[in-house]
Protein backbone atom coordinates (compact mmCIF):
# COMPACT_ATOMS: atom_id res chain seq x y z
CA UNK A 1 0.00 0.00 0.00
CA UNK A 2 1.17 3.42 -0.82
CA UNK A 3 2.57 4.95 2.35
CA UNK A 4 0.98 8.32 1.65
CA UNK A 5 -2.86 6.85 1.25
CA UNK A 6 -4.87 7.45 4.25
CA UNK A 7 -5.65 4.70 6.15
CA UNK A 8 -8.26 4.17 8.19
CA UNK A 9 -8.94 0.31 8.57
CA UNK A 10 -6.52 -3.02 8.17
CA UNK A 11 -6.80 -6.81 6.73
CA UNK A 12 -7.17 -9.20 9.39
CA UNK A 13 -3.91 -10.87 9.95
CA UNK A 14 -4.55 -13.72 13.10
CA UNK A 15 -5.98 -16.98 11.33
CA UNK A 16 -9.43 -17.22 12.21
CA UNK A 17 -11.55 -20.45 12.14
CA UNK A 18 -14.63 -18.15 10.83
CA UNK A 19 -15.14 -20.43 7.33
CA UNK A 20 -15.48 -23.36 9.75
CA UNK A 21 -19.51 -22.59 10.09
CA UNK A 22 -20.04 -19.53 7.51
CA UNK A 23 -19.23 -19.60 3.97
CA UNK A 24 -19.58 -17.33 1.58
CA UNK A 25 -23.05 -16.45 2.64
CA UNK A 26 -23.77 -13.50 -0.12
CA UNK A 27 -27.36 -13.98 0.31
CA UNK A 28 -27.31 -13.22 3.98
CA UNK A 29 -25.22 -11.08 3.66
CA UNK A 30 -27.57 -9.16 1.68
CA UNK A 31 -29.86 -9.06 4.61
CA UNK A 32 -27.37 -8.08 7.09
CA UNK A 33 -26.35 -5.07 4.70
CA UNK A 34 -29.90 -3.86 4.66
CA UNK A 35 -30.83 -4.75 8.34
CA UNK A 36 -27.97 -4.47 10.50
CA UNK A 37 -26.87 -1.57 12.40
CA UNK A 38 -22.88 -1.40 13.69
CA UNK A 39 -24.25 0.96 16.21
CA UNK A 40 -26.37 -1.30 17.90
CA UNK A 41 -26.33 -2.91 21.40
CA UNK A 42 -25.64 -6.93 20.21
CA UNK A 43 -27.77 -8.05 22.42
CA UNK A 44 -30.60 -5.91 21.30
CA UNK A 45 -30.12 -7.00 17.70
CA UNK A 46 -29.90 -10.23 18.12
CA UNK A 47 -33.16 -10.37 19.34
CA UNK A 48 -34.58 -7.94 16.54
CA UNK A 49 -32.78 -10.50 13.61
CA UNK A 50 -34.38 -13.22 15.03
CA UNK A 51 -37.95 -11.87 15.83
CA UNK A 52 -37.80 -10.08 11.88
CA UNK A 53 -36.61 -13.23 10.17
CA UNK A 54 -33.86 -11.31 8.76
CA UNK A 55 -32.35 -14.60 7.65
CA UNK A 56 -35.24 -16.52 7.32
CA UNK A 57 -36.63 -19.53 9.85
CA UNK A 58 -32.87 -19.78 11.00
CA UNK A 59 -32.47 -20.57 14.54
CA UNK A 60 -31.37 -18.08 17.15
CA UNK A 61 -27.93 -19.90 17.44
CA UNK A 62 -27.70 -19.42 13.42
CA UNK A 63 -28.52 -15.73 14.04
CA UNK A 64 -26.03 -15.41 16.58
CA UNK A 65 -23.45 -16.91 14.43
CA UNK A 66 -24.22 -15.19 11.57
CA UNK A 67 -23.81 -11.25 13.20
CA UNK A 68 -20.67 -11.95 14.59
CA UNK A 69 -19.49 -13.23 11.37
CA UNK A 70 -20.45 -10.55 9.62
CA UNK A 71 -19.69 -7.92 12.39
CA UNK A 72 -15.89 -8.89 11.76
CA UNK A 73 -16.41 -8.52 7.92
CA UNK A 74 -18.30 -5.92 7.18
CA UNK A 75 -18.86 -3.74 10.26
CA UNK A 76 -15.11 -3.75 10.68
CA UNK A 77 -14.97 -1.01 7.38
CA UNK A 78 -17.71 1.85 7.92
CA UNK A 79 -17.38 3.51 4.75
CA UNK A 80 -17.87 -0.23 2.89
CA UNK A 81 -20.58 -0.82 5.39
CA UNK A 82 -22.67 2.38 4.83
CA UNK A 83 -22.13 1.67 0.72
CA UNK A 84 -23.45 -1.70 0.83
CA UNK A 85 -26.23 -0.59 2.43
CA UNK A 86 -27.57 2.49 0.03
CA UNK A 87 -26.26 0.53 -2.72
CA UNK A 88 -29.72 -0.06 -5.00
CA UNK A 89 -29.80 -2.69 -8.00
CA UNK A 90 -26.59 -4.40 -6.80
CA UNK A 91 -26.13 -7.39 -9.21
CA UNK A 92 -26.05 -11.01 -7.86
CA UNK A 93 -22.34 -11.26 -9.47
CA UNK A 94 -21.09 -8.10 -7.82
CA UNK A 95 -22.57 -9.08 -4.69
CA UNK A 96 -20.68 -12.14 -4.95
CA UNK A 97 -17.47 -10.41 -5.52
CA UNK A 98 -17.84 -8.04 -2.72
CA UNK A 99 -18.90 -10.87 -0.39
CA UNK A 100 -15.50 -12.91 -1.43
CA UNK A 101 -12.97 -9.61 -1.12
CA UNK A 102 -15.08 -8.92 2.12
CA UNK A 103 -14.05 -12.32 3.65
CA UNK A 104 -9.89 -12.03 2.37
CA UNK A 105 -10.20 -9.21 4.66
CA UNK A 106 -11.22 -10.75 7.37
CA UNK A 107 -9.59 -14.15 7.16
CA UNK A 108 -6.21 -14.64 6.07
CA UNK A 109 -5.93 -18.22 6.10
CA UNK A 110 -9.23 -17.72 3.37
CA UNK A 111 -7.08 -14.97 1.49
CA UNK A 112 -4.17 -16.84 0.87
CA UNK A 113 -6.00 -19.79 -0.39
CA UNK A 114 -7.83 -18.09 -2.90
CA UNK A 115 -5.47 -14.94 -3.79
CA UNK A 116 -2.03 -17.13 -3.86
CA UNK A 117 -2.48 -21.08 -3.56
CA UNK A 118 -5.40 -21.14 -5.96
CA UNK A 119 -3.46 -18.56 -8.54
CA UNK A 120 -0.61 -20.56 -8.47
CA UNK A 121 -2.07 -23.65 -9.55
CA UNK A 122 -4.56 -21.96 -12.05
CA UNK A 123 -1.01 -21.12 -14.04
CA UNK A 124 0.27 -24.52 -13.63
CA UNK A 125 0.29 -27.21 -16.32
CA UNK A 126 -3.27 -28.54 -14.96
CA UNK A 127 -5.44 -25.86 -13.68
CA UNK A 128 -7.14 -27.60 -11.09
CA UNK A 129 -7.37 -28.65 -7.47
CA UNK A 130 -8.94 -31.18 -4.88
CA UNK A 131 -10.55 -31.20 -1.66
CA UNK A 132 -7.38 -33.53 -0.76
CA UNK A 133 -5.02 -30.55 -1.74
CA UNK A 134 -6.43 -27.72 0.21
CA UNK A 135 -6.95 -29.91 3.60
CA UNK A 136 -3.05 -30.96 3.55
CA UNK A 137 -2.72 -27.16 2.27
CA UNK A 138 -4.41 -25.86 5.34
CA UNK A 139 -2.35 -28.80 7.51
CA UNK A 140 1.03 -27.44 6.61
CA UNK A 141 -0.30 -23.59 7.16
CA UNK A 142 -1.56 -24.18 10.29
CA UNK A 143 1.02 -26.18 11.73
CA UNK A 144 -1.20 -29.08 13.37
CA UNK A 145 -3.54 -26.26 14.71
CA UNK A 146 -7.23 -27.84 14.12
CA UNK A 147 -7.28 -31.79 14.24
CA UNK A 148 -8.62 -33.50 10.70
CA UNK A 149 -12.51 -33.10 10.69
CA UNK A 150 -12.00 -29.44 11.30
CA UNK A 151 -9.58 -29.32 8.31
CA UNK A 152 -11.93 -31.26 6.30
CA UNK A 153 -14.56 -28.55 7.36
CA UNK A 154 -12.88 -25.65 6.45
CA UNK A 155 -11.60 -27.07 3.47
CA UNK A 156 -15.12 -28.02 1.67
CA UNK A 157 -16.44 -24.74 2.96
CA UNK A 158 -13.31 -22.67 1.14
CA UNK A 159 -13.71 -24.93 -2.07
CA UNK A 160 -17.56 -23.95 -1.83
CA UNK A 161 -17.06 -20.25 -1.47
CA UNK A 162 -14.53 -20.50 -4.77
CA UNK A 163 -17.59 -22.31 -6.20
CA UNK A 164 -20.14 -19.57 -5.56
CA UNK A 165 -17.68 -16.60 -6.57
CA UNK A 166 -16.91 -18.67 -9.36
CA UNK A 167 -12.95 -19.47 -8.75
CA UNK A 168 -13.83 -23.67 -9.36
CA UNK A 169 -16.42 -24.99 -11.85
CA UNK A 170 -17.79 -27.22 -9.66
CA UNK A 171 -18.28 -29.31 -6.65
CA UNK A 172 -16.56 -32.31 -7.81
CA UNK A 173 -12.80 -33.76 -8.00
CA UNK A 174 -10.89 -32.57 -9.54
CA UNK A 175 -12.12 -29.20 -9.78
CA UNK A 176 -11.31 -26.96 -12.51
CA UNK A 177 -9.68 -23.62 -11.92
CA UNK A 178 -11.52 -20.39 -13.28
CA UNK A 179 -11.63 -16.56 -12.82
CA UNK A 180 -14.83 -15.25 -12.59
CA UNK A 181 -16.45 -12.02 -14.49
CA UNK A 182 -15.39 -8.73 -12.86
CA UNK A 183 -18.05 -6.46 -13.00
CA UNK A 184 -17.06 -2.86 -13.82
CA UNK A 185 -18.42 -1.34 -10.53
CA UNK A 186 -16.87 -4.34 -8.68
CA UNK A 187 -13.88 -3.47 -9.31
CA UNK A 188 -14.20 0.34 -8.54
CA UNK A 189 -15.67 -0.60 -5.20
CA UNK A 190 -12.93 -3.05 -4.31
CA UNK A 191 -10.28 -0.54 -5.54
CA UNK A 192 -11.62 2.84 -3.78
CA UNK A 193 -11.61 -0.05 -0.53
CA UNK A 194 -8.39 -1.41 -0.82
CA UNK A 195 -7.53 2.56 -0.96
CA UNK A 196 -8.08 3.49 2.70
CA UNK A 197 -7.14 -0.56 4.13
CA UNK A 198 -4.12 -1.11 5.47
CA UNK A 199 -2.44 -4.41 3.64
CA UNK A 200 0.18 -6.55 2.92
CA UNK A 201 0.67 -6.24 -0.80
CA UNK A 202 0.47 -3.06 -3.50
CA UNK A 203 -2.38 -0.82 -4.86
CA UNK A 204 -1.62 -2.96 -8.61
CA UNK A 205 -0.49 -6.24 -6.77
CA UNK A 206 -2.19 -8.09 -3.65
CA UNK A 207 -4.23 -11.54 -3.16
CA UNK A 208 -7.90 -9.49 -3.53
CA UNK A 209 -7.03 -8.76 -7.36
CA UNK A 210 -4.78 -12.01 -7.92
CA UNK A 211 -7.75 -13.96 -6.42
CA UNK A 212 -10.21 -13.14 -9.54
CA UNK A 213 -7.54 -13.04 -12.47
CA UNK A 214 -6.99 -9.35 -12.60
CA UNK A 215 -2.93 -8.60 -12.97
CA UNK A 216 -0.67 -6.70 -15.49
CA UNK A 217 -2.31 -5.83 -18.84
CA UNK A 218 -5.93 -7.54 -17.56
CA UNK A 219 -6.05 -4.96 -14.74
CA UNK A 220 -4.74 -1.97 -16.88
CA UNK A 221 -7.58 -3.22 -19.60
CA UNK A 222 -10.32 -3.46 -17.36
CA UNK A 223 -9.48 -0.21 -15.09
CA UNK A 224 -9.74 1.33 -18.45
CA UNK A 225 -14.02 0.53 -18.00
CA UNK A 226 -13.99 1.80 -14.31
CA UNK A 227 -15.76 5.05 -13.48
CA UNK A 228 -13.44 6.93 -11.32
CA UNK A 229 -10.23 5.91 -11.53
CA UNK A 230 -6.92 5.47 -14.29
CA UNK A 231 -4.26 3.78 -14.07
CA UNK A 232 -1.59 5.60 -15.33
CA UNK A 233 2.32 4.53 -16.66
CA UNK A 234 5.12 6.94 -16.06
CA UNK A 235 8.49 5.91 -16.44
CA UNK A 236 8.15 2.38 -15.49
CA UNK A 237 6.13 3.01 -12.24
CA UNK A 238 2.51 2.10 -12.36
CA UNK A 239 -0.16 4.04 -9.67
CA UNK A 240 -3.79 4.81 -10.32
CA UNK A 241 -4.83 8.15 -10.50
CA UNK A 242 -8.21 8.48 -8.13
CA UNK A 243 -11.02 11.13 -9.21
CA UNK A 244 -12.62 11.33 -5.89
CA UNK A 245 -11.35 11.04 -2.59
CA UNK A 246 -12.90 8.13 -0.79
CA UNK A 247 -15.07 5.13 -1.09
CA UNK A 248 -18.11 7.14 0.06
CA UNK A 249 -17.27 9.64 -2.52
CA UNK A 250 -17.00 7.32 -5.31
CA UNK A 251 -20.81 5.73 -4.54
CA UNK A 252 -22.06 9.04 -3.96
CA UNK A 253 -21.48 9.81 -7.63
CA UNK A 254 -21.03 6.95 -9.29
CA UNK A 255 -23.65 4.76 -7.47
Amino acid sequence: MNPNTPTTNAEETQVQSHLLRVGLASEDSRAYWANADPAADPARQRVTAFENRWFGSKSMERVTLLLTRFAARYDAFPEAFEVMRNWQRMDPQTRDLICHWHLQLSDPLYREFSGAFLVLRHNGRHPAVDRHAVVRWIDEKTAGRWQAATRDRIASNMLSAALEVGLIQSRRDPRMLVYPKVTDLALGYLLYLLRGVRYKGSSIDNPYLASVGLSDDLLDQQVRAVPGVELLHMSGHVEFEWRYPNLLAWAKEVL
